[in-house]
């Protein structure tokens, strides 16, 4: 924590010497709301020099972060990017066209839909793409490359507990 502000200041030096598109993921970890239950006087203070150093910016690269707990992020983030691209989980519909896609090798008709989507529900697309991808290999290794309902509702239940 002592010497995350100083590193910070080592890649924005980074960011202004060579052009590219800088990813800060889990971004939750340095923005965290100021003044939060579990506020740290270290972070805050990694936090503001992060603040900073994003005005001070001018700059050709890209800064992009991403986080899966937007609620956490401090409110004064949002001021800083010129864009904030939300991406909701899917929707049955948007579940059922990813499980075909993935599973387009297969045949998928006689999979029982309703079932299937509603115990996706909740899954992010790319946690519903890793379902696929497990029931898939299962289907492959041990079931003669026949992919069933019951299948595709072990892996995705696998990832919902993954979730818990």
């Amino acid at each position: 924590m002592g010497e995350t502000a100083a590193k910070l200041r080592l890649v924005f030096d980074h960011i202004k010497q060579t052009r590219a598109v800088y990813l800060f993921d889990e971004f939750d970890a340095i923005g965290t709301q100021r003044g939060a239950q579990n506020d740290v006087g270290e972070i805050r203070r990694v936090l503001n020099s992060f603040l900073l150093f994003v005005e001070q910016d001018d700059s050709e690269s890209i800064i992009v972060a991403a986080t899966n707990h937007p609620e956490l992020l401090d409110k004064a983030l949002y001021r800083r990017f010129d864009d904030i691209i939300r991406f909701e989980k899917p929707c049955d519909d948007q579940i059922q066209k990813i499980i075909e896609n993935r599973l387009a090798m297969f045949e998928t008709r006689s999979l029982a839909w309703n079932e299937v989507t509603a115990a996706a529900h909740g899954l992010s697309a790319a946690e519903v793409t890793r379902a696929c991808e497990d029931a898939a290999k299962e289907a492959v290794l041990h079931h003669d490359n026949k992919l069933s309902t019951t299948l595709v509702l072990k892996a995705i239940e696998q990832r919902q507990a993954g979730k818990e």
